[in-house]
C-alpha cells in the first residue's frame, strides 16, 4: 500500500524536530546537568519509539523504509546512551528481520551474525544500503558497550568494508540522503561517519587492553601503534599511548615506556593513569626523587575540581566512556584515590630522608581525615592504613624531626581510642593464625600493638628529652602490653612469644618482638643514663634476645658491661653487633619500627678505639 507524501513528510517532519530538540539538548549540557541530560535523553527515546510504533503501524514497504531506518538508529542511540542494551539489540533485530522481510529473504536463523550478513547481501545494490550499515554501526557499538571482542573479530571483514563506506566520503553528515531536498530529509541524532571512526579506535584501545591483560604485549603493542593513525580525539590518542606504555613495562623496556607516558601526557593534560604509571616506573628504577616528584603533581592533580569531558561534535551522546568499559581496561586506567597518594607521598618522603616534607604531608592527610566533606574522605578511607596507624606513622614523622611534643599528642590520641579495647590477655593458636581464621584474636592482638606503639613513641619522645624517669615509665607501659600475648599451638600450651616464631606465625608477631626488642633497648638505655647499670644490662640483654638485630642494644650492652668492668665481654658485644647484617622480613615493618635514633649515641670510633687499647694491655 502506497503511503500518501503528506503523511510521510509530517513523519520526517517529527523526526527532525526530534533530532534538533536533541541536539540543542546536548550542545547545553554541563557536568551540573548530568541528569536533566539523562532525563532529556529518556524524553527523547520516548518520543523516537512513539514515532517508530506508528511508522510501524502500517505494512513494511520500500518507500518509507529509509525513515523507518533512520528512525531506528535514533531510537537506538537514545537507548544504548542509557545503557539500555537489551532494549536496543532487540529492536535492531526486529528491524533486521523486518528488512528482510521487505527484500523477500529469510529471516529465521538466530545467529546474529548470520542475519547481519544476509540483510547486508541483500541490500547491497539498493537504497537501503547505508542505512543498514547505519544500523550496523549501533551494533557494533553494542558489542563494544558489552566488551563482545571476539564477536567484533569474527565479523571483522564486514565491519572493515563498513569502515571504507562510512569513512570514505560516502557518508552524508547525518542525512540519510545526499540528493533530497532539506524537508525531505530524515535527520540522524549522530553523525555516522564520525560514529564509525569512535569504534574503530575505541575497539583498537579494548582489544589492546584485552591482549596485554592476556600477557601477549608483543601483539597489543603492535595494534596499538597501528591505530596511532585513526583519527580520534585526544583523549583516546592519550590512551593508545598509556597503553602502549604500558605494553612496554610489561615487555621490560622502563624507558621507552616513560617516553610513551610522556607523549600521553602532552597529548591530553588529564591522563592522570600515565602519570601514575610513570611514578611505578620511577619507583621499580629506584628514582626516589623524580618517584617524589610524579607523586605531587599526581596528588596536585587529582585534587583538582573534576573537568567537565568536552562533548565531541556529531558523537554525543554515545560516548567513550560507554564504549570502554571492560574490565582489562578499568584496571589499566585505575588511579589510587587523592588520600592514597598523599600518603605514599608523606611515607616516601619520611622513608628517603625529607622528614620534613613528610611531616607537612601527613598533617595534611590528618587534616583531610577531619574534613568536613566526610562522605568523600570515607569513599577514599579504605585504601588506607587504618586511623591509628596513621597517627603512629605521623608521630613517627614528628619525633624524626624532632618535635617530640606533637607527636605525644598525637599518640595521646590513639592511646585514648584504643586503652579501653585492650583485652587481659590474648592467646593466639598456630592453626587460627596460619588458616587466617582467628580474626577476633587477630583484631585484639592488632588494637594490642597500636597501643604499645603509642607507649614505644612516647618513651623516644622522652629520650629525647633526656627525662629518663619518663622514659622509662612509658617503656614498661610498652612492654606490659605486649607481654600480655601468649601463643598457643595443637599440642602445647601457650607460651611466650620468641624470635623464631616470627615466620611461623605471621606478620603481627614479627612486630611484636620487634617492638619489645625496641622497647626494652630503650629502658636499658634510660636506666644506664642514670647509673642503674644491672637493670640496664638485664634490659638491653633481653632486648638482643627479642630483636637480635637491634644495634643500638647491641652497642649499649657492651657499654654497660664495659662500665661494670667486664671488658672483654663488652669487646666481644661490640664486635658481634659490627658484623651482623639486617636480616630482610617477610613482610616490611611498620615505619614506627625504624631504629630513630632518638636517645643517645655512642661513638663507633672510640669504641674501637677502647678494643685496640684493651688489646695492647
Amino acid at each position: 500500500m502506497y503511503q500518501p507524501p503528506s503523511l510521510l513528510e509530517k513523519w520526517i517532519q517529527e523526526n527532525n524536530d526530534l533530532v534538533n530538540k536533541c541536539k540543542q539538548q546536548e550542545s547545553g549540557r554541563d557536568a551540573v546537568s548530568r541528569d536533566h541530560s539523562q532525563t532529556s535523553l529518556r524524553w527523547c527515546s520516548s518520543e523516537f519509539h512513539k514515532l517508530l510504533k506508528k511508522i510501524q503501524g502500517i505494512p513494511a514497504h520500500v518507500d518509507h523504509a529509509q525513515l523507518e531506518l533512520a528512525v531506528v538508529c535514533n531510537t537506538c542511540v537514545c537507548f544504548t546512551s542509557q545503557s539500555q542494551f537489551l532494549e536496543a539489540e532487540l529492536l535492531l533485530k526486529q528491524t533486521t528481520e523486518r528488512v528482510l522481510q521487505m527484500a523477500g529473504d529469510d529471516s529465521s536463523t538466530s545467529d546474529p551474525l548470520v542475519l547481519w550478513r544476509t540483510v547486508l547481501k541483500s541490500v547491497g545494490n539498493t537504497a537501503l544500503h547505508l542505512h543498514a550499515l547505519y544500523l550496523l554501526c549501533l551494533q557494533w557499538a553494542l558489542w563494544l558497550a558489552k566488551c563482545q571482542l571476539e564477536t567484533i573479530q569474527e565479523f571483522r571483514e564486514e565491519l572493515s568494508s563498513l569502515c571504507e563506506t562510512l569513512c570514505g566520503g560516502v557518508g552524508d553528515g547525518g542525512r540519510t540522503n545526499p540528493k533530497a531536498k532539506l524537508s525531505n530529509s530524515p535527520l540522524l541524532v549522530m553523525d555516522p561517519k564520525r560514529l564509525t571512526e569512535l569504534l574503530q579506535i575505541c575497539t583498537s584501545i579494548a582489544r589492546g587492553a584485552e591482549r596485554l591483560n592476556e600477557g601477549r604485549s608483543s601483539e597489543a603493542l603492535s595494534d596499538l601503534q597501528a591505530s596511532s593513525a585513526l583519527p580520534a580525539p585526544r583523549a583516546l590518542m592519550a590512551y593508545t599511548d598509556l597503553l602502549s606504555g604500558s605494553c612496554l613495562t610489561h615487555m621490560n623496556r622502563p624507558q621507552m615506556a616513560l617516553q610513551c607516558y610522556r607523549k600521553a601526557l602532552e597529548t591530553d593534560s588529564r591522563c592522570v593513569c600515565a602519570l601514575y604509571q610513570s611514578m611505578l616506573i620511577f619507583r621499580q628504577l629506584g628514582n626516589t626523587p623524580a618517584e617524589i616528584q610524579a607523586l605531587r603533581i599526581l596528588h596536585s592533580t587529582l585534587m583538582l575540581p573534576p573537568a567537565t569531558e568536552p562533548v565531541l561534535a556529531g558523537i554525543h551522546p554515545l560516548s567513550p566512556a560507554l564504549l570502554l568499559s571492560s574490565q582489562s581496561l578499568n584496571s589499566l586506567l585505575s588511579v589510587p584515590s587523592a588520600l592514597s597518594v598523599l600518603y605514599s607521598l608523606a611515607l616516601k618522603c619520611v622513608l628517603s630522608g625529607r622528614v620534613a616534607e613528610g611531616v607537612e604531608h601527613y598533617l595534611d592527610l590528618l587534616g583531610a581525615l577531619h574534613s568536613e566533606d566526610q562522605h568523600a574522605v570515607h569513599a577514599e578511607i579504605s585504601a588506607l592504613p587504618r586511623i591509628p596507624e596513621l597517627y603512629l606513622e605521623a608521630g613517627t614523622a614528628l619525633l624524626m624531626a624532632r618535635r617530640p611534643a606533637d607527636c605525644m599528642v598525637l599518640c595521646n590520641e590513639v592511646l585514648s581510642t584504643t586503652l579501653e579495647l585492650l583485652p587481659e590477655k590474648v592467646v593466639l593458636e598456630e592453626s587460627e593464625e596460619k588458616s587466617g581464621g582467628g580474626v577476633e584474636g587477630e583484631d585484639k592482638v592488632t588494637v594490642l600493638l597500636w597501643a604499645a606503639a603509642a607507649y614505644l613513641l612516647q618513651g623516644h619522645c622522652h629520650t629525647l628529652l633526656k627525662d629518663w624517669k619518663q622514659a622509662v615509665t612509658h617503656y614498661t607501659r610498652c612492654i606490659n602490653l605486649l607481654v600480655k600475648v601468649r601463643l598457643k599451638n595443637k599440642d602445647f600450651q601457650p607460651q611466650i612469644p620468641t624470635a623464631d616464631m616470627n615466620l611461623k606465625y605471621g606478620r603481627d608477631l614479627c612486630v611484636l618482638q620487634t617492638m619489645k626488642g625496641l622497647s626494652l633497648a630503650g629502658r636499658g638505655i634510660s636506666f644506664t643514663q642514670m647509673d642503674h647499670l644491672r637493670q640496664a644490662l638485664r634490659d638491653l640483654q633481653l632486648s638482643l634476645q627479642a630483636f637480635s638485630d637491634c644495634a643500638g642494644a647491641g652497642l649499649w650492652c657492651g657499654e654497660v658491661l664495659w662500665r661494670l668492668g667486664r671488658r672483654h665481654e663488652a669487646a666481644a658485644c661490640w664486635e658481634k653487633t659490627w658484623s651482623l647484617t639486617a636480616q630482610s622480613s617477610v613482610e616490611k615493618l611498620p615505619m614506627y619500627l625504624q631504629d630513630l635514633q632518638s636517645g643517645p649515641l655512642l661513638d663507633s670510633a672510640e669504641l674501637r678505639h677502647r678494643i685496640k687499647e684493651l688489646d695492647l694491655t
